[in-house]
């Protein structure tokens, strides 16, 4: 009988120790909430987290930066999303910013329009009105028509600090989200805009910026000067639970930066 009872304690703590060894899965809800521009590589991610662990359901609320902040700050979500560093109130209100990768904020215009680039100066000429028309920049006659997105946009953060132009700039229209402002771009032949480049499509066409053009290798090494970073939100001091802890973990490991990658930007780590 005590043989027995040894061989069953014996199989129950090997078993105990392979699930600590790195073959453990977790299971539960992760909820993260915030940037629209973060949607491709956070998509990416969560869909390969739930793949390796059947029993996690993992959702995604693209309110925007300023809203996925506020989110995690309330408790209303275990990871915000934002693509813009975190400003000092928010880090005194006891948040914290964990950098998962950098993009670049492409400057879109109509696949017809002749400008194939543009500097940062003149970039921020044109979004506070001292330049109005194409001409202006070397393309065909036509009123600029600018667009851009809403207050509390990490995108609109992340351009108007590159391009000094905060509180300046004279936006005809202010958009909700990057896929309306491709979209609103695309079906305007003299609109401007900005976009994550990871969300770009061939509904429109990305300007070099003084000659460099937006690219993973040219985020990487510095030289694409219009870029941010997507960041992390979690709590200071707060312990997430188990199975966000664990995504997290996993977004910022070695195996998730063919993923990160691959969805356009470019790893922090």
């Amino acid at each position: 009988m005590k043989k027995t009872i040894s061989v069953v304690l014996t199989a129950i703590l090997t078993l105990s120790l392979l699930a600590g060894c790195g073959g453990k899965t977790v299971s539960g809800t992760v909820a993260t909430d915030g940037s629209t521009s973060m949607e491709k590589v956070i998509g990416a991610l969560g869909e390969s987290f739930e793949n390796e662990n059947s029993g996690v359901t993992f959702t995604y609320n693209p309110t925007g930066s300023g809203s996925g902040i506020t989110a995690v700050s309330e408790g209303r979500c275990d990871i915000g999303l934002s693509s813009r560093n975190l400003k000092d109130e928010e880090v005194s209100n006891g948040l914290k910013g964990t950098v998962l990768a950098y993009d670049g904020i492409a400057i879109i215009v109509h696949p017809e329009n002749t400008v194939s680039d543009l500097t940062v100066e003149q970039i921020a000429a044109i979004y506070t009105g001292e330049i109005t028309n194409w001409s202006e920049v070397g393309g065909a006659d036509g009123q600029i028509v600018l667009i851009g997105r809403e207050a509390g946009s990490g995108t609109r953060d992340g351009f108007e600090s590159v391009t000094g132009t905060k509180d300046k700039c004279q936006y005809r229209q202010e958009l909700t989200s990057t896929g309306d402002v491709i979209t609103t771009v695309a079906g305007n032949p003299n609109a401007l805009g900005y976009a994550s480049l990871a969300s770009v499509k061939d509904t429109v066409k990305a300007v070099s910026v003084g000659g460099v053009t937006p690219s993973e290798s040219t985020i990487k090494d510095g030289s694409y000067a219009v870029q941010r970073p997507f960041v992390l939100v979690t709590k200071e001091g707060a312990q997430l639970s188990d199975v966000a802890q664990a995504f997290f973990n996993y977004a910022m490991s070695e195996s998730a930066k063919e993923l990160i990658s691959a969805a356009g930007v470019v790893p922090a780590f």
